[in-house]
């Protein structure tokens, strides 16, 4: 007798060891999504250096290791406008060369150099912003990085003077548009939440995250 997979007999044991392998292939799937991805692995040691190296021992290790899964995937030859671990702008990299000695040769192809400045940059925007609590800062801090600082100060006005707490962004701040084009702004709001809710999970074996 051929079976129909879509009967299920009682007691037919092919039909129980289909839905066994389908709970396990799921379970695997899950698993993978919960670890970091293998070209991760290599920049691990270095990122915790610099990441306490810049914000202290409590630096939000998992945050940065987030934002460059979703920058660049962990891939340092991604190049268009823009490349290497932390997809810096041309502009952005020129200025933060200029401002900060330690970045001074300007290589965001460079791994090494890419990652000390990614957590630089996020250091000083933390700096020129506040919130109620670590979570809301340094989702502000990633929308920055994303969009400008200028974007978010402004965001932060406007949600205030419609009443929201412009102490958070969270269903605050990130509600309103100063502005910006549709496109952009929804990429702007999809950034910190991704990296904060989804991604941050799985580097907490690397160190603290803000939201997790």
């Amino acid at each position: 007798m051929t079976m129909n997979l879509y009967q299920h007999p009682q007691g037919d044991p092919r039909w129980l060891l289909f839905l066994l392998l389908i709970v396990l292939l799921g379970g695997a799937l899950d698993a993978d999504a919960a670890r970091p991805p293998q070209a991760a692995l290599a920049y691990r040691t270095d990122l915790i250096r610099n990441a306490r190296l810049v914000w202290g021992l409590n630096a939000p290790v998992a945050d940065f290791a987030a934002q460059i899964d979703h920058e660049s995937g962990w891939q340092p030859g991604i190049t268009n406008r823009i490349g290497g671990l932390g997809q810096f702008m041309p502009a952005t990299t020129d200025w933060i060369g200029e401002l900060m000695p330690a970045l001074a040769a300007k290589a965001p192809l460079n791994p090494g150099w890419s990652l000390r400045a990614v957590v630089t940059f996020d250091r000083w925007l933390w700096q020129r912003l506040s919130a109620v609590n670590r979570c809301e800062q340094m989702a502000m801090t990633l929308s920055a990085y994303n969009g400008g600082l200028g974007w978010v100060q402004r965001d932060r006005r406007l949600a205030e003077r419609q009443g929201f707490n412009g102490g958070r962004w969270f269903d605050s701040i990130e509600r309103v548009n100063a502005g910006r084009n549709l496109a952009a702004w929804r990429e702007n709001r999809h950034y910190p939440r991704r990296i904060l809710k989804s991604l941050a999970p799985r580097y907490l074996t690397w160190g603290g995250a803000s939201c997790v």
